[in-house]
């Protein structure tokens, strides 16, 4: 049984937009199928705060449905949830800030905490060496993303406080964490590392390559690849690797998801939530290995 908010929007989608039988269909599909979903946890399909709709996503993720699918049904409910809105009958549309298909995709491979240890072993020495584990170091110890690393400037890092400023999407700021490790590293970098690759032309840009200019996204890239297989690590890692690997590692010892979705810069916590299900596949591993009756 459908639910009765339905009714006028499948009208809708035949009077108005034409569809055919097999788009109405799916659409009706996929929409008892969120109907359901709400009825069953009581919920008013009018009255939905922010958080529904990714928790619905995620929950269909975890049932099992590739991420094609999920951003067909994110389709459906944001028409129909526009339709409610326009129509007078809904308040605001739940979906404004869910980004589409994104979050939903297959996420990268998660390093083990052994694996990072590995990953940023090393004795750096000279500039370049020096450079690139302050980069990697602070890639995972901060959570950035690799434009975002790049794009640090030399006054960014506060070493004194142990926190970096970062310039984010739409060019939001925020304030992260770097921790001991980071800021050693970057301390390093910065005495005995940037002041030799640095030329006559100053720059601002906190990490810089050869030729006294600002690193780019590519030369991380390579230097990550080369310091993954030096590692001996056989998974896929890429930048955003350690990002998720940053997130998925706080949740594990505890942090709460509304920290780790400022230290992200996150601008919807339903984006930050696809990490919780890495962490309860953590928590069920440490359930069955521990619990006396698991």
């Amino acid at each position: 049984m459908s639910h009765p908010s339905l009714d006028p929007f499948f009208e809708y989608l035949v009077v108005e937009r034409g569809l055919s039988e097999n788009s109405l269909e799916a659409y009706r599909r996929d929409l008892t199928r969120y109907t359901a979903y709400l009825v069953a946890r009581g919920r008013d399909v009018l009255a939905l705060d922010r958080t529904v709709v990714p928790g619905y996503l995620l929950a269909l993720r975890e049932g099992g449905l590739g991420p094609r699918s999920v951003a067909r049904h994110l389709s459906a409910i944001r028409h129909f949830h526009r339709f409610l809105a326009r129509e007078g009958g809904g308040a605001a549309d739940p979906t404004a800030h869910v980004e589409g298909g994104r979050p939903w995709a297959r996420l990268p491979d998660v390093l083990s905490s052994d694996e990072v240890a590995r990953l940023l072993e090393g004795d750096p020495r000279t500039p370049l060496e020096l450079r690139d584990q302050a980069m990697l170091e602070l890639m995972y110890a901060s959570g950035l993303r690799v434009s975002e690393l790049v794009g640090l400037r030399l006054g960014d890092p506060d070493l004194s406080v142990g926190v970096v400023k970062v310039r984010g999407k739409g060019d939001k700021e925020r304030l992260v964490p770097l921790g001991d490790c980071a800021a050693e590293s970057l301390t390093r970098y910065l005495a005995s590392g940037r002041p030799a690759l640095a030329k006559p032309r100053p720059s601002s840009a906190l990490f810089l390559g050869r030729h006294g200019r600002a690193i780019t996204r590519q030369t991380f890239w390579r230097l990550l690849k080369h310091r993954t297989r030096m590692a001996g690590i056989g998974k896929r890692v890429s930048p955003h690797t350690l990002r998720h690997s940053f997130a998925t590692h706080l949740l594990e010892r505890g942090a709460d998801l509304r920290s780790v979705q400022l230290m992200l810069g996150h601008a919807d916590i339903g984006t930050t939530q696809i990490y919780t299900h890495l962490s309860r596949a953590h928590l069920k591993a440490v359930y069955d290995k521990f619990h006396p009756r698991a």
